[in-house]
């Protein structure tokens, strides 16, 4: 099973869309081991003391594919989900100084809390769905779909065309462009879409 994560894909203005869209989508991947389920509390993860959440929509692959066509990318998306894309910061900074990779930063256990999957049915427009980040109470992140640099589609049939995308696998499909910020220790974080809470937990 993969976790792909796409990175940058939001927009706060609709109108810039076009001009960002240049078909080099930022893709990286996590480890498994990164997955947090259950909304299970996650242990602050002692390799950091940058903590940077970013909530995303999570599409989950329903079967196999590879150079899928955006007409039928549609049907690859058996739910959706929503989780954090966690970044140890600290970690990432000293390895770009080495113009290393982000693996150790976003691949760290703990780094995918995920919950909330409903069937792809659930969801009249794939472009139109709005979902939140409440922490201790105070919303820091919201956004929709069409405000997605790269919409689902877009995002299943490019990934495709370099890996074959198999059932369970995990897409982070990018955080709202605003909002993002730093997790403490004792932090509770709720996450919701069509404000349905789904991802409940704390860092404790």
């Amino acid at each position: 099973m993969k976790i792909i994560g796409i990175g940058k894909n939001f927009v706060n203005d609709k109108s810039e869309i076009n001009t960002l869209k240049t078909g080099n989508q930022l893709i990286f991947l996590k480890a498994e081991s990164t997955l947090v389920t259950d909304n299970k509390d996650i242990v602050f993860p002692k390799i950091t003391n940058e903590l940077l959440y970013e909530v995303e929509l999570v599409a989950k692959i329903g079967k196999t594919g590879k150079d899928i066509s955006e007409s039928e990318a549609a049907s690859y998306i058996s739910e959706i989900g929503i989780g954090i894309d966690y970044t140890a910061k600290d970690v990432l900074t000293t390895s770009r100084e080495n113009k290393g990779p982000w693996a150790l930063a976003k691949g760290f256990d703990g780094a995918s809390p995920v919950n909330g999957f409903k069937s792809v049915s659930n969801f009249s427009d794939l472009n139109n769905i709005n979902f939140n980040l409440v922490i201790n109470g105070e919303e820091k992140q919201s956004g929709n779909t069409s405000d997605m640099i790269y919409n689902f589609i877009e995002i299943i049939a490019f990934v495709s065309k370099y890996m074959t995308l198999e059932p369970g696998d995990l897409i982070f499909t990018g955080t709202p462009a605003s909002g993002a910020g730093q997790n403490y220790k004792g932090d509770h974080l709720q996450a919701s879409i069509e404000s349905e809470l789904l991802l409940d937990f704390k860092l404790i």
